[in-house]
């Protein structure tokens, strides 16, 4: 077996791998399908979690329980599932001595219902994969506390920005304005059924939210009438972009990792009294995620851009890097 592991800052490895022995709690699960996450990409920028210390990579899995612990209750040697990473305790791919990039994964203290999901029947282990990046969008959905007749904008069209518009769309809120650099991530953004998918740097941003959304007086400016914004891209401008802009009581979600300070306009903020808050993780979705699957398999799986065996899973990470590219899917090897 093998274990993609971090060695040090752009020091990424496949080494030979010897999995520990299941105990009584663990669960081992044959992985068939793990999603490459930008979050993985910082992790070797940044040397490992934390910088310095080898990391196994990989937090996006599912496949087939292969070895089940006498003390584990409802879980099967042969059942598709889905890995939550959030719910073990080895923080499976982000820290922890596991990671799902490997031909047989240990959860330890396997519990169903929680860190072991079950997959739909009728869904591929592909589109399982895709729950975790899918909940982490969502998460960032549920925190803008948005409805239908909202206006709504998002900043990126990667795996978690097109995520954002999947569950915006799937909610009845058809006022969304996708924004992206790549204009193939903003087709398929289109192909979501957007209001509108712009390149930011082509046009004027607040010029076109006006059309879209409207204008709204504010204590004497006049914001545009976006309700609410979601920064799935992480430029250093948007912060700032959106206080400029934004119309009394906006609301900001922030999802993206900043890795540096940021300067913006607080005084500009108190003739809106918009709200900025942030969201990481999901702590309650997957189950909900999972239920959705079956009605939006197809979706989800038009979101995959490319599919790579275990293999050639350096080359996957070097595509995940790409901006026009969107989910890369690994899959493992019998």
């Amino acid at each position: 077996m093998e274990l993609l592991k971090i060695h040090g800052a752009g020091d990424v490895r496949l080494d030979a791998y010897q999995r520990p022995a299941a105990g009584p709690k663990d669960v081992v699960v044959k992985m068939k399908s793990v999603g490459i996450c930008g979050s993985d990409l910082s992790y070797i920028k940044m040397g490992g979690i934390p910088p310095g210390v080898e990391t196994a990579l990989g937090h996006e899995g599912a496949g087939e329980v292969m070895e089940v612990g006498a003390e584990v209750e409802g879980i099967s040697v042969g059942s598709p599932v889905i890995v939550n990473p959030m719910m073990t305790p080895s923080n499976i791919g982000s820290g922890g001595p596991e990671g799902a990039f490997t031909q047989e994964l240990l959860v330890r203290e396997a519990r169903l219902g929680d860190s072991i999901l079950p997959i739909p029947e009728g869904i591929s282990y592909d589109v399982a994969a895709m729950c975790e990046p899918l909940a982490v969008a969502m998460h960032g959905v549920n925190r803008a506390e948005v409805k239908p007749g909202d206006k709504v904008v998002v900043f990126g069209c990667g795996p978690i920005g097109l995520g954002m518009l999947l569950w915006l769309i799937d909610r009845g809120i058809t006022d969304v304005v996708a924004l992206d650099l790549s204009e193939e991530r903003l087709e398929r953004a289109r192909a979501l059924g957007v209001q509108a998918a712009l390149d930011p740097t082509k046009v004027d941003l607040r010029a076109e939210l006006a059309k879209l959304h409207g204008e709204v007086p504010s204590y004497g400016r006049v914001g545009v009438g976006t309700d609410a914004y979601i920064d799935a891209a992480g430029a250093p401008n948007i912060l700032t972009d959106v206080i400029m802009m934004a119309k009394f009581h906006a609301r900001m979600v922030i999802t993206a990792a900043y890795m540096k300070p940021l300067e913006f306009p607080v005084g500009r903020m108190l003739t809106s009294e918009m709200t900025i808050t942030t969201a990481v993780g999901y702590p309650t979705e997957m189950p909900e995620v999972i239920a959705a699957m079956p009605r939006l398999k197809d979706k989800i799986a038009a979101m995959i851009s490319h599919k790579l065996p275990f293999r050639d899973v350096m080359k996957g990470l070097e595509i995940a890097a790409t901006p026009s590219s969107a989910k890369v899917m690994i899959e493992m090897e019998d």
